[in-house]
């Protein structure tokens, strides 16, 4: 199969390949340290989570693949790459089943078993010895080649192709050693107990990579996409792709007469559906590709992809997310997305992307790691030394103590930094994906780290601690002597209204979207106003059709001396004491009437705040707001845990707050919709957007981002940071201080070679195991 990579790398275009055969994080350092070796290679970096490489330069695919197989890996082919359905490895059967799939522990295996009948049999057939040498001595020295080999090569590859000494030759010289000392039992168990231990942290490594491969399963394979046929006939035939592939299509409606359009069904990959095709989601199926209900209404449960877990009922005109699925209706749906391109693909991309990412932790630990294990290789080389030529020691074992040769041997197998070098990315990885199967992105693992850090959290009002969706409440004009709420039948409030509807029509604010709304109820056609132009932070203007000038906005946008303004203002004021948003409307640079709009709070707001509030250490929670504060302090009160509210906000000034809020060098996050707030997002520590159930802009701007628009998700992200920093400070401190203990006990002799080994593979299951207890948060 073609492999998954481009045949180069320019210099300016870094190759993303899959690589297939990494087993533990030592392995990653392995192929970046050769990779950097190779002439053109400017920069290389490899992460084991993901089993992806990123090198940027000028080399060929085929000096990157050879240098692969020499290392003992491969680009992983099309196949490998591909998203398929994650193989099932809960529960003992799978556990046992993936075990076998392994070649070199079915090896190691059946060397046990011959091990095990060779201890019963050569002692019954009275065999001794064999040209000198004990005879079961020659059955272990066996054992070690045949299970060892494939180790031993890789070691030895390591150290010839990147220059780096692994676990894997430590076990080669330890095992060799062994056998020349004569402790031929004990180098059979140690290759052994290596064997079952690599099997183990492989079966590790790929239950944390499954979560990031569950992401991509949701998105279905095959589509079944509409096409119209003029044809003389109303039975099911075959029809073609636009590839000439031949698939099972029929009728999709009962048609009454010849030669007129049927709609067939004809089965797709997702690759072949385009932009614009029309594809029928059947009932409970998986929604194939992003689009837009053309024909049908139905409920659709988006848990797999924004973990909402109550459905959502969709008809005509409402957008569709692959990977969510169908309820009680069939729905034809029209494709906006290609399937590269839709949500399912977009969220995948960037947990892979951010599980990719080292985060300062992970680099130094990197570092320390290519100091560490030559550092240890040189203590057991002096610690001999030492033994021998300074305390008189015995080289080999005497009958009453450990040699020095033998206490050498197992510090080398304590000198692999594997169990130290996995603890992060296997945290990191766990983190990020959970957080994205409960609906939150975050885009690095540096980014979750900083989570941890958070002190402080700003919010946006409108869109944000609101559901964003207000709606006209009152409105008053100088010709009007009704009650500000009771406005529907007054002619001079539809007439501003309509006016400001026109010029508020291009704007993407709640409150536009408001003023728009009322202005179109009862079928009203809404006209677009010529010249809009936009004052960032207080309002719009423009020509409305009757050609006079329009401007629509806060009190900052009119001067106290505009003409009508005194007029309008005492009936303004009363609406923003009622906690409305109050809009003004002039008609050429005559104030002539307000608009108060009002929004309901999010549920979710109040539980956020009351979990921040309730959190150790403490978070404190401000509210960033260009509304008046009347409209703003009353939001506020309704929030119980909200510590301070900042209103009247110009966007320069909302950028300043956050400069100042993060002044003592508290971390401070942003929570804003990503579109009005994107300068704010981008100044804070964090940035984290409400996804909107997934949009593009949302995804590329913020740094997390909420697709479920479900606040509660703020303080959950927060406790994933927290909890990923506690137990990377777990996994280093377990992984060093195994390392001590058993440095410790192996220099004067009470540590064996196979305790080593269980101490390594030990340390290591147990940081990934802990690291993995992040996809059971909630």
């Amino acid at each position: 199969m073609k492999p998954a990579a481009t045949p180069t790398a320019a210099p300016t275009d870094p190759l993303r390949i899959k690589i297939a055969g990494m087993d533990c994080g030592s392995c990653a350092m392995t192929i970046e340290n050769s990779m950097r070796q190779l002439d053109g290679v400017a920069d290389v970096s490899v992460s084991f989570t993901t089993e992806t490489m990123e090198l940027s330069g000028n080399v060929s695919e085929a000096a990157i693949e050879s240098r692969l197989k020499e290392l003992g890996y491969r680009i992983a082919n099309a196949a490998d790459a591909a998203p398929q359905v994650v193989v099932e490895r809960h529960g003992l059967s799978g556990f046992v089943h993936f075990l076998w799939e392994q070649p070199p522990l079915r090896a190691a295996l059946f060397v046990t078993a011959a091990m095990l009948l060779g201890i019963s049999i050569i002692p019954a057939l009275g065999i001794a010895a064999i040209a000198g040498v004990p005879a079961l001595s020659i059955l272990f020295g066996m054992g070690v080649i045949v299970a060892g080999l494939p180790v031993f090569i890789k070691g030895f590859r390591a150290l010839i192709f990147a220059r780096r000494i692994t676990i894997d030759l430590l076990m080669a010289i330890a095992c060799f050693g062994a056998l020349g000392i004569g402790a031929t039992g004990e180098a059979v168990t140690v290759i052994l107990l290596f064997m079952l231990g690599e099997a183990l942290e492989a079966y590790s490594a790929e239950r944390a990579r499954d979560s990031l491969r569950s992401l991509m399963a949701l998105q279905p394979q095959e589509a079944c996409v509409l096409e119209a046929h003029a044809d003389s006939h109303g039975h099911d035939h075959k029809g073609h792709d636009h590839e000439g592939h031949d698939h099972e299509a029929h009728d999709h409606d009962n048609h009454d007469h010849d030669n007129e359009a049927h709609d067939h069904q004809v089965i797709k990959p997702v690759e072949l559906v385009r932009v614009g095709d029309r594809v029928l989601v059947r009932p409970g199926q998986r929604v194939p590709v992003d689009g837009d209900i053309v024909k049908g209404i139905s409920s659709i449960n988006q848990a797999p992809v924004t973990g909402e877990d109550i459905p959502v009922l969709k008809e005509v005109g409402d957008a569709v997310m692959a990977g969510t699925v169908n309820g009680e209706a069939a729905l034809e749906v029209r494709v906006t997305r290609p399937s590269s391109e839709g949500t399912i693909a977009r969220i995948a991309r960037l947990v892979e992307q951010a599980q990719s990412e080292r985060s300062p932790a992970e680099r130094f630990i990197d570092r320390f790691a290519r100091y560490y294990t030559p550092a240890v290789v040189a203590l057991a080389a002096l610690v001999v030394a030492i033994g021998v030529f300074v305390l008189g020691g015995s080289l080999l074992d005497t009958g009453s103590e450990r040699g020095w040769l033998y206490r050498g041997l197992t510090l080398l197998i304590i000198a692999c930094p594997c169990a130290l070098v996995i603890s992060i990315p296997v945290t990191v990885v766990s983190g990020l994906t959970r957080l994205a199967q409960l609906g939150v992105l975050v885009k690095s693992g540096a980014l979750l780290d900083r989570l941890a850090d958070i002190r402080v959290v700003a919010f946006d009002k409108t869109g944000t601690l609101t559901h964003g969706k207000p709606v006209v409440t009152s409105m008053h004009t100088n010709q009007c002597e009704h009650p500000a709420d009771n406005f529907n039948e007054c002619d001079p409030c539809e007439s501003v209204i309509g006016q400001a509807a026109a010029v508020e029509r291009a704007s993407e604010h709640p409150v536009a979207h408001a003023i728009v709304s009322a202005a179109g109820n009862n079928g009203k056609h809404v006209s677009m106003a010529a010249d809009v132009e936009a004052h960032p932070g207080k309002g719009v203007s423009g020509k409305a059709d009757c050609g006079h000038k329009v401007a629509v906005g806060s009190r900052k946008l009119f001067s106290e001396t505009q003409a009508g303004l005194g007029e309008v203002d005492a009936f303004a004021r009363t609406a923003e004491d009622d906690g409305e948003t109050v809009m003004y409307v002039s008609h050429d640079d005559k104030v002539v009437g307000y608009i108060g709009v009002q929004d309901e709070i999010r549920e979710d707001s109040v539980r956020a705040l009351q979990e921040l509030d309730a959190m150790e250490p403490e978070v404190r929670t401000v509210m960033l707001t260009g509304d008046n504060r009347r409209s703003a302090e009353r939001v506020a009160g309704r929030i119980v845990g909200l510590d301070e509210v900042r209103a009247e906000l110009l966007p320069d000034e909302k950028l300043a707050a956050i400069k100042e809020l993060g002044a003592d060098g508290s971390a401070v996050a942003m929570v804003g919709d990503g579109i009005n707030d994107a300068p704010a997002l981008a100044r804070a520590d964090i940035g984290i957007a409400m996804g909107g159930g997934g949009t593009a802009q949302a995804m590329e701007t913020a740094d997390v981002v909420l697709m479920q628009d479900d606040l509660s998700h703020v303080p959950m992200a927060i406790r994933m940071g927290r909890d990923a920093r506690a137990v990377i400070k777990q996994n280093i401190a377990l992984s060093l201080a195994l390392k001590l203990a058993f440095l410790f006990l192996a220099i004067p002799g009470i540590a064996t070679l196979w305790m080593a080994v269980i101490a390594d593979v030990g340390a290591t299951l147990l940081v990934t195991l802990n690291g993995m207890r992040l996809l059971r948060k909630s």
